[in-house]
């Protein structure tokens, strides 16, 4: 094979599946059960409103928002007994959060919080935003990966062990690059319009669409505060896929990001969309997967030739050498 070629397919191979530590995936269990378990707590005052058919989205209505290619659920709950099956189906998910959060069961808890999550996207489709959608996609996520590695009651029960493995590696390249997808064309979005770099929608968000908190009514006086702001949003997102991989930028861009993220949820109230947000870029690229090395076992966790990946063990060294 050519040697550049060689060299390419090298580096694929280790950028995909070199033995990773699940750190990350740890993190975002446990990130995203405690970001959905308050938002639980937030959202039950108005459960009866949101979901239930006589609440304030009434079935048909709820219905008008749905796909056409999924069953009504509003029509399937409207029964007599719908209260009470509201509430078995809030008992579970909140129960598989809980789950989710100590690691009891990881991956079903993880996939029981997945499916009743849609469940009730479904049911309220009107009130579902950004969080909700990111909050369904990397809980799916979560059943498949090894979140429970470690910090879990399946580490403790000895049902998951913290070993590197390649199988871990492609997850959270998987997630990784989820993101930086969905960064980079929100950007470019934003990009294609005026609205962000004359500052615009920074003063529509700020002042003008009922996000308010604060009075900034006085950016009128200083609109260039507003241009700027608008374009080191740009900045953020355009340059996460850039930016976030090498090592001398990547803890600047998770720390922008999460600034950027945490103005979103002081200063417009979209407190569960900051949280998600900032739990995903923190567990994805914040959290070292890398395997510790050290002096003493600094031969099991080298990475080995893409040809000998599956074989290296733990106390197994390179083949001996000829000498002479």
């Amino acid at each position: 094979m050519n040697p550049r070629v060689d060299a390419v397919a090298r580096a694929v191979d280790s950028f995909f599946f070199a033995p990773a530590r699940a750190a990350p995936l740890v993190a975002l269990r446990i990130g995203l059960a405690a970001v959905l378990l308050a938002q639980a707590v937030q959202v039950a005052p108005l459960f009866h409103a949101l979901y239930h058919h006589r609440g304030l989205l009434r079935g048909p209505l709820k219905d008008t928002f749905d796909s056409s290619h999924l069953p009504s659920l509003g029509e399937l709950l409207a029964s007599p007994y719908e209260s009470q099956i509201l509430a078995v189906l809030a008992f579970v998910y909140v129960a598989a959060l809980i789950g989710m959060l100590l690691g009891w069961r990881t991956r079903a808890s993880a996939g029981v919080a997945w499916l009743l999550h849609f469940v009730f996207m479904r049911l309220a489709p009107a009130t579902n935003y950004g969080a909700d959608d990111f909050a369904n996609i990397f809980l799916f996520y979560a059943t498949v990966a090894p979140g429970g590695a470690f910090l879990s009651l399946d580490h403790r029960a000895g049902r998951t062990r913290d070993v590197p493995r390649a199988t871990t590696r492609l997850a959270i390249r998987v997630m990784q690059i989820h993101l930086c997808v969905a960064y980079l064309f929100s950007g470019v979005e934003k990009a294609s319009g005026e609205q962000w770099r004359d500052g615009e929608a920074i003063w529509r968000s700020l002042v003008s669409q009922g996000y308010e908190l604060f009075d900034f009514t006085w950016l009128a006086h200083v609109p260039w505060l507003a241009a700027v702001a608008g374009w080191l949003v740009l900045v953020v997102e355009i340059g996460y896929a850039v930016f976030i991989w090498p090592a001398c930028t990547r803890r600047l861009w998770v720390a922008a990001v999460a600034a950027m993220h945490a103005g979103i949820g002081v200063f417009m109230g979209l407190h569960v969309f900051a949280a998600v947000m900032i739990v995903l870029t923190v567990a994805m690229f914040g959290v070292s997967a890398e395997p510790a090395v050290t002096s003493s076992h600094r031969r099991d966790f080298l990475p080995a030739p893409a040809a000998t990946w599956g074989t290296v063990t733990r106390g197994q060294g390179p083949p001996p050498q000829r000498t002479g």
